[in-house]
């Protein structure tokens, strides 16, 4: 079925569905990664993305229920240069199109996403829609100016946990530590479009972990008596999420916290710091980060497309980690209070471990 991908700039691009008819629109970027696909289809951060692949095929290793990262897709279509629809993994329970199907998120095939991929990294990231119905260039194009785009808007609404709810080898509904795994540490973390691993991770190191809403009050939070506060990934531009910058300013003070991606970006807003829209963002698993005060260097995963500005963070805070790519903020300590973040994620290991130590410093200022 003949699928034409339009961006807002009026660029176009073909390929085919293999997951029946679309209609679709969303933030078109590239991820890097040569594996990790359902990892990156289940991770909240990409909502209201249409998100290609650059590695051409894509499916050969199947999914299954251990590698979600949520409990859902969340990505607004997959585009990939080939499709593998018979996967061979011991692991693989089911196939990608099937996947994709159960959730209803369109599968784009045959694109040249090498082109895309170019075109996204000299114009930027931009909105785009996709159809196999409307094939007219010109028509398609409008649609994709006409979509709402990331700034200003609040994904995280969409994507945050409903209920408070606890982390015992997966989720378990209900509110209190009662319902979490055992554990010597209390953790809340404020659910902006959080990913299991980052649960699994803390689980696993000794945290019961009771997982609230982002709209969670700064003083239901600290009723709960915590040893610390994390704040989770999530999708979109920090600046359009609403009361969470409150809620961490009147948090900090009392509590030591960690931030990781977008509340990473929402700490350095409760600084009292601004962020802005990068060109293409940084989306997979081989993104170099210099550690600044070891220089030690590591190869990270990431996705986000949004960053905080290191000129206008007050001088409490101390940048820690930067992009050796495009020198970007990539970490940031509070020299007061007892928090710290980190723009990449730790807790995705493609194959090197190289950020999984920032749990355990974590873990160590709550033991502290």
């Amino acid at each position: 079925m003949k699928a034409l991908i339009a961006l807002e700039d009026g660029r176009t691009f073909t390929g085919r569905s293999f997951t029946g008819p679309v209609d679709t629109v969303g933030e078109i970027v590239f991820n890097t990664g040569m594996t990790g696909y359902q990892e990156v289809l289940t991770d909240p951060s990409y909502r209201g993305q249409i998100v290609t692949m650059t590695y051409p095929l894509i499916g050969n290793y199947g999914v299954n229920d251990e590698d979600m990262e949520s409990l859902a897709i969340h990505v607004s279509g997959f585009v990939v240069r080939e499709h593998q629809d018979i996967p061979s993994n011991f692991r693989a329970t089911g196939n990608l199109r099937d996947f994709l199907n159960r959730f209803g998120v369109p599968g784009i095939e045959g694109v040249d996403t090498r082109a895309l991929t170019r075109h996204i990294r000299k114009a930027g990231a931009m909105k785009a829609a996709i159809s196999t119905s409307d094939l007219d260039p010109a028509s398609l194009a409008r649609k994709a100016r006409e979509s709402a785009g990331l700034v200003g808007r609040d994904l995280v609404r969409e994507v945050t946990a409903r209920e408070p709810y606890g982390w015992n080898d997966g989720p378990v509904a209900g509110s209190g530590f009662s319902t979490c795994a055992a554990g010597r540490l209390k953790v809340v973390a404020l659910d902006f479009g959080i990913k299991f691993n980052q649960l699994r991770i803390l689980s696993r190191k000794g945290c019961q972990v009771q997982v609230v809403p982002a709209t969670t009050p700064a003083a239901e939070i600290l009723a709960m008596n915590p040893d610390g506060v994390f704040l989770s990934n999530g999708p979109g531009d920090p600046e359009g999420v609403e009361g969470v910058v409150d809620t961490v300013r009147e948090i900090l003070p009392e509590k030591p916290v960690f931030g990781i991606c977008l509340g990473h970006q929402i700490l350095g807003l409760a600084y009292g710091g601004k962020t802005y829209k990068l060109k293409f963002g940084h989306r997979g698993g081989n993104q170099p980060v210099k550690d600044l005060a070891t220089g030690r260097v590591e190869i990270t995963s990431q996705n986000h497309g949004f960053c905080v500005d290191p000129e206008s963070l007050p001088e409490e805070v101390e940048v820690t980690h930067i992009n050796l790519n495009d020198g970007s903020l990539e970490g940031m300590r509070h020299r007061k209070y007892r928090s710290f973040s980190v723009q990449y994620h730790p807790e995705h290991a493609p194959g090197p471990h190289d950020a999984e130590h920032l749990f355990d410093r974590f873990i160590s200022m709550l033991e502290a």
